[in-house]
Formats: structure tokens, sequence, C-alpha cells
């Protein structure tokens, strides 16, 4: 059966469409996905993100557990700020990609994807025992809600006392939101401006109730995970399960950036993502594979699973497509071949047609600052 978050009531209140995700009912859409969609774009939209998990890891020795638990450089992350990471295993596989914040020296929040947490928290613990620092899978306290797009700050602002305008991206503080403490985080997954808010599950109903009051004159709307869905495909943003996966590497997913060979120590994973990032760069530019972004020429969409072929042979695999508003045509990720993505002349099979396709660079998007 699946686990329902502290806004059920308030999403079938709204007439959502619900279905299961990762184990949870959540909210698919409350009306049009397409009005969703550009409500995040052009004003903001309300988002439950309930499901997602909140593991805390704290100590004298929490940092160094971070470093050797997660291929990011964790104790070099300032009070308050964050970072995007991953944990994989010994052999470089991705277990989860994660959002980790810094809350103090001693403090840290690993905010993990609703279907790895449990394993996540499972990892961390175990990976953490030879150190002075204690994991806690605190998931279950908390609600997650987000508020996304141009005119979120705005929204917000009316309803904290917490200095928004010296917020900066990818950092996070404590404050209250319409008398909710709170954990407000710039950080989001819809390429937009954007927070996300942290609170005690028994808050999340005031706190949705405030935030949809105060947006609603600003073109706020509730949203659900369609649209969550498209915005973060046309920002590029990978999805656990679709491009990410415990097959993948880091720098199959063209996230090698992430990986810091440069931080003291060993860590899960070191010596298998080191000898991958040797071959990435000794290796011809045609061999392996990349993730690329496609665009359709036409109107058919190609969706995950789809075959990427050239000349009739396949070279690839779509992991995520959808008609892209922002670009007026359909858009995927797939991974595809290097040597044929430099010859070009792609194409989807969809449905026994092969639709050409444009190879472009990721973002599909990128929001005007």
């Amino acid at each position: 059966m699946s686990r329902s978050t502290p806004l059920r009531g308030v999403h079938e209140s709204l007439g959502a469409t619900l279905t299961d995700f990762a184990g949870w009912l959540m909210p698919l859409r409350y009306g049009s996905e397409s009005a969703e969609h550009t409500a995040v774009r052009t004003a903001a939209g309300l988002f439950d993100l309930s499901h997602m998990g909140e593991i805390f890891v704290s100590g004298p020795q929490a940092s160094t557990a971070l470093d050797y638990a997660l291929v990011g450089h964790l104790s070099a992350l300032e009070p308050l700020r964050a970072r995007y990471t991953m944990i994989v295993n010994e052999e470089g596989g991705i277990l989860d990609d994660l959002i980790v914040y810094r809350l103090g020296d001693e403090e840290f929040m690993v905010v993990a994807n609703a279907s790895n947490y449990a394993m996540v928290a499972r990892e961390l613990a175990e990976r953490a025992a030879p150190y002075d620092a204690r994991v806690e899978d605190r998931s279950e306290e908390y609600a997650l809600v987000a508020v996304q797009g141009p005119r979120s700050a705005e929204i917000l602002r009316g309803l904290t006392d917490a200095e928004l305008d010296g917020l900066k991206y990818y950092a996070i503080l404590p404050g209250g939101v319409a008398g909710v403490e709170t954990l407000i985080a710039r950080t989001g997954y819809t390429g937009e401006d954007g927070f996300e808010l942290f609170a005690r599950a028994q808050d999340a109903v005031t706190l949705w109730n405030a935030l949809a009051e105060a947006g609603a004159a600003a073109g706020l709307i509730p949203a659900g995970l369609s649209a969550r869905d498209t915005l973060r495909l046309e920002a590029g943003m990978p999805l656990y399960g679709n491009e990410l996966s415990v097959e993948t590497t880091p720098f199959d997913a063209g996230l090698g950036r992430v990986v810091r060979f440069d931080k003291p120590g060993d860590f899960v994973g070191r010596a298998a993502l080191a000898k991958i990032a040797d071959a990435v760069e000794t290796e011809s530019a045609g061999s392996g594979r990349r993730l690329a972004g496609l665009v359709a020429r036409g109107r058919r969409v190609p969706r995950h699973g789809y075959q990427v072929t050239l000349d009739g042979a396949v070279v690839g695999e779509v992991t995520s497509g959808a008609p892209s508003q922002s670009l007026g045509r359909p858009i995927a990720m797939a991974y595809v071949s290097g040597a044929a993505l430099e010859r070009g002349g792609l194409a989807v099979d969809i449905r026994g047609s092969h639709e050409p396709v444009d190879v472009v660079d990721l973002p599909f998007y990128r929001r005007t600052k």
C-alpha cells in the first residue's frame, strides 16, 4: 500500500489526481499540467516533496565521515551552504544523488530520493561507523514544501522575517514562515529560482495553506509530479531511475565534476572512479557513451526506453522525454554512443517510425537572471 504525505487531505480537497510514486501516493496533477508548468516558469508553483528523505549526520567527525561516504568534499562546505553530490558503490555505480546541507560545524542534513533514502541511511550508518559521528534517519519527522518560480521570493518574503535577499543559491537558513519553524533552502528541481522549506510533519498543512493564500495574487498554483518532471527535463536535471542508476557512474552522466579526487583520504568508489576518469581522459572522443540532449524535428515525443538509431542501427536509448513548452518541440535526454553523436543524423524509433532529432547541449532551458 502506498504511503501518504501529511498533505494528502489537502491534495484530495483540491481534486488532485493521485498516483503511486516510489511507494508514496503523490499528486500527479491538480488540473492542467500545462498550466502548472507555465505557472512555475512565469509566476510560481507550490509542490509537496514530503516523500523525500532527511538523514542527519552529526558529531565531531561528521564531515570526515561524509568525505569517506560520498564522492564530494563535504568537509570543505561552509556552514549554511549546500552541495549536490552522490553516493556510489565500490564499482562507482550511483546508488543515489543527494543534496547535503551543512547546518553547523558538526551537523549535516543529507536529502535523498524517496525510493532510496532508507538504503542511503543504512549505507551512511555503515560507512560512518569507524568515525565519531551519528547518523539519524529523521524522514518521518519532516515535511518538505517547495515554492518555485520567478515570484517565489516575493511570495515568501511576505511570510517570513528571514533575510531572503542575502540567501544565495544552494544555501540554507533557519526561519519562521507563517509562524512555522522551518529550514529555508534556496534550492530546487525546476530550473527556476525557488525555495524548499523543511518543517515538522505536523506543521505541513499550516505551511501549505499560508503559502497558497499568500501566493494566489501573484499567480502561484499547486503543481504536481507531471509538471515537476517536464520542468526538470527542460533544465537538464537528471532523475534517479532514468538518467542515474547503479549501472551508471557520474562520468557516464556528464557529472564527473562532483567527484572530488582532491579531497584528503580515501572514499568509497575512489579506485574505480579514478580508473574511469583516466579512461575518459585518454580514450578517443568517439568511444564510450554520453548523455545527450535531443530535440525532435517533428511533433512525436521520444519517451523513456525508446531506441536512438543511426542509419537504422541502435546507438542509444532515451532516458527521459516530453513535449517542451519552452521550446515548443518535444525534447529528450538519452545515452548515445560518442561515435554516433559525432556523426549526427540521429533518429528515435517511435513505434517503428524513425523520427529525426537534433543533438543540443544541455540544459534545454536557462532562466533569465
